[in-house]
């Protein structure tokens, strides 16, 4: 971990994989350190701004004292919040991520709803959400070539990552599913339903109806 000036009133702190930007955005926020505004978790950093006239030199101090939990990102804290999403596993890739993985559909669909999944961060479009520590054999490229159209609602895999897209957008990740639910809603408070350090857990639409 290393904890770099930002600016004059920010600090960055460089950390080694997604998973430790969960478990260490969470552990700061949990610690309520006086002068800090902000926590804005990335895929290998994150951004912490200080308030107005904060010691920024002390909070840097305090950053680096910092000890996050050792579970895994995937390890439910008892405070996160916990969003289920249902969903139809009936991807255009899943077949070949079957096959990447040498799962098998049904194997798919296990691995990805058996274990919960977290939050990292958010990007690419309003509502869209990087979930990491998922079970590591769901790991998979990208795309050789990413599609023109994804429609909203689909459940994608890419790397170490899951996602779903809010909107109808281009994207390269391999499809699996597709969720009915709203990942961003400017009526809704906030607009977003997959905030940072929230814990996901997919459930098959099936499965669940059958249940």
């Amino acid at each position: 971990m290393r904890v770099r000036p930002y600016g004059d009133r920010a600090l960055i702190v460089d950390l080694d994989d997604a998973g430790s930007v969960v478990t260490w955005a969470e552990a700061v926020r949990a610690a309520s350190l006086g002068g800090v505004a902000d926590v804005v978790p990335a895929a290998r950093t994150v951004l912490v701004v200080s308030e107005d006239g904060a010691d920024v030199a002390a909070l840097a101090t305090s950053l680096r004292g910092i000890e996050p939990a050792t579970a895994g990102p995937g390890a439910p804290t008892a405070d996160a919040d916990e969003i289920v999403v249902r969903v139809r596993y009936d991807g255009p890739d899943l077949a070949e991520v079957a096959d990447l993985t040498g799962l098998g559909v049904r194997g798919v669909v296990a691995a990805h709803t058996g274990r919960p999944w977290r939050v990292g961060f958010g990007g690419f479009a309003p509502g869209f959400a990087y979930l990491v520590g998922g079970d590591p054999r769901l790991e998979v490229p990208r795309r050789p070539q990413a599609r023109t159209t994804v429609p909203a609602g689909a459940v994608g895999l890419a790397g170490e990552y899951s996602g779903i897209y809010p909107r109808t957008s281009p994207g390269g990740w391999q499809l699996i599913g597709t969720t009915d639910a709203v990942l961003w809603d400017l009526e809704r408070d906030p607009p977003a339903l997959l905030r940072p350090g929230a814990v996901v857990r997919f459930v098959e639409e099936q499965s669940l109806e059958e249940g």
